[in-house]
C-alpha cells in the first residue's frame, strides 16, 4: 500500500484499551488512516485470552483479530518504571490517548488526564466507562449483556409474557465505540481549530441510553408504554449461564458466573465438577434451566445482592419507567428536557459523551419544515427577491420561525 491511507492520515492514536469498545473504536481510526498504537501488557492484551464463541484461531483469536486490524502492537508493562517512561515517550508525539480501565486504574498507573496533559497538553484524551466516571454505579462491571437489560431495551422487543430478550449482537460495546469514535473526531477537529487538546469521557449506559432516542421519546414525551404483543417481533456466541433469568419477583441478567461457584450461592449440587468453559458449552440448555428455577425462588434484590457480593456479573432489567428514574442516569443527567415551540415539555435522551472543553449544548428544538430557509439561504448569499422567487416556484419552502428552545439563545 502506498500514498494516504485516509482521511486521518497523519494522527497518532495510543490505544491502551481493552475487551471491545475501546479497540473498536480504535480500529475505526485507524480504518480511516490514523496510526493506531496498540499498547499491551507483555502478555498481551486481555481480549488475546478469551475467545467469543469458542473460536480460538491459531496465534490469534477472532475476538481480538475482529477489533485490532490497522493498528501496531507495543507491549509494554506499564507498573514497572521503564514501560511508563516508555509510554510517556509516546504519550508526547501522540495526537490521541484512548483507555477504557476501570475506574482509578489510569491514575494508579500515572497514565489520567492530569498526567498526560503535563506531558502533551494538546492531546485528546478519551475515557470509556461502563456508567460514568462518577456516580453510584462508578464501581460496576461494565458488561454488555448488563447494560442491555439497565437500558430498558429489552422490553421492546419479544413476546408479551415472555422473558426480556437481549440482542444478538454486542450491542452495548458496539454502540459505546462508536461514540467514542465520534467524540475523537470532534475533539480533533475542535484542536484543529484551537490548538487545545481536551479530555473527552464516554459511558456505555448514556450510549446505549441515547441510541434508543425515538423510542425513549415516544414514552416520555408520547407517553406511550412499552407494551409487547402476544407473539414475538423478532447470542448464541456465549457460555451459559448469560442471560436473563426470572426472579420471584421481576428479572435479572446473569452473565458468565463460574459454575462452581453460583452452583454453591444458588444452592445447585449438579453444577459440582462441571468446568465454565467446557460444559459451559456442551450443557447450555441444562445450566440455564436448573439456574432459572433456582432463581425463582427469590427475589431479585436477593439475587442481585448474593451473587455481586461474590463478584458476579448480575444487575437487573429495567423497563423505561425505571430507566428514566435510575439514579446514575439522573447522577448522569442522560436526558436533557425543554420546551418546544409546537410540542411543548420535551424530556428526550441528550449526549453520549462528555467534552471538558467544548460541551455539547441544546441550541434548538427539532425544526419545522423550513424553518430556517431563509436564513440559511441568506447566510449562503442569496437576496430577498432570490429567495422569493424560489419560494414562488416551488423550489424551496420556508416556515415561519418559531421562538427559541425556552432557556437557550
Amino acid at each position: 500500500m502506498t500514498g494516504a491511507r485516509g482521511v486521518l492520515d497523519g494522527y497518532r492514536v495510543i490505544d491502551c484499551s481493552i475487551a471491545m469498545a475501546g479497540p473498536f473504536a480504535a480500529q475505526r481510526l485507524g480504518d480511516l488512516g490514523a496510526d493506531v498504537i496498540k499498547v499491551e501488557p507483555t502478555t498481551g492484551e486481555w481480549q488475546r485470552h478469551a475467545a467469543a464463541g469458542g473460536a480460538a484461531g491459531n496465534e490469534i483469536n477472532v475476538s481480538f483479530l475482529s477489533l485490532n486490524r490497522n493498528k501496531r502492537s507495543v507491549s509494554l508493562d506499564l507498573k514497572s518504571d521503564g514501560g511508563k517512561a516508555a509510554l510517556h515517550e509516546l504519550i508526547a508525539g501522540a495526537d490521541v490517548f484512548l483507555q477504557n480501565y476501570r475506574p482509578g486504574v489510569a491514575a494508579r498507573l500515572g497514565v489520567d488526564y492530569a498526567s498526560l496533559r503535563e506531558i502533551n497538553p494538546s492531546v485528546v484524551y478519551v475515557s470509556i466507562s461502563g456508567y460514568g466516571e462518577d456516580g453510584p454505579y462508578r464501581d460496576r462491571p461494565g458488561q454488555d449483556l448488563l447494560l442491555q437489560a439497565m437500558s430498558g431495551a429489552m422490553y421492546s422487543a419479544g413476546r408479551d409474557g415472555d422473558e426480556p430478550s437481549p440482542a444478538g449482537q454486542y450491542l452495548a460495546d458496539a454502540i459505546t465505540a462508536s461514540t467514542a469514535f465520534e467524540g475523537v473526531l470532534a475533539a480533533l477537529l475542535h484542536r484543529e481549530r484551537t490548538g487545545e487538546g481536551q479530555l473527552v469521557t464516554v459511558n456505555m449506559l448514556d450510549a446505549l441510553t441515547t441510541l434508543q432516542m425515538q423510542e425513549l421519546s415516544v414514552f416520555t414525551v408520547g407517553r406511550k408504554a412499552q407494551q409487547r404483543s402476544a407473539e414475538p417481533h423478532a447470542h448464541v456466541y456465549i457460555r451459559a449461564p448469560y442471560g436473563v433469568f426470572e426472579t420471584s419477583d421481576g428479572y435479572v441478567a446473569l452473565a458468565f458466573a463460574d459454575l462452581h461457584e453460583l452452583g454453591r450461592l444458588i444452592d445447585e449440587p449438579a453444577f459440582e465438577g462441571w468446568s465454565s468453559e467446557v460444559e459451559g458449552w456442551t450443557r447450555r440448555d441444562e445450566i440455564h434451566a436448573r439456574t432459572a428455577a433456582k432463581l425463582r425462588e427469590a427475589t431479585a434484590a436477593h439475587w442481585i445482592a448474593t451473587l455481586g457480593a461474590a463478584g458476579m456479573w448480575i444487575g437487573p432489567v429495567n423497563d423505561y419507567a425505571k430507566l428514566v428514574e435510575d439514579p446514575q442516569i439522573v447522577h448522569n443527567g442522560t436526558f436533557i428536557e425543554y420546551e418546544h415551540p409546537t410540542e411543548g415539555a420535551v424530556k428526550t435522551p441528550g449526549f453520549p459523551y462528555r467534552f471538558s472543553a467544548t460541551p455539547p449544548q441544546l441550541y434548538r428544538g427539532a425544526p419545522r419544515v423550513g424553518e430556517h430557509t431563509r436564513e440559511v439561504l441568506a447566510e449562503a448569499g442569496f437576496d430577498a427577491d432570490a429567495i422569493e422567487a424560489l419560494l414562488v416556484s416551488g423550489a424551496a419552502r420556508a416556515t415561519d420561525a418559531a421562538a427559541a428552545v425556552a432557556g437557550v439563545g
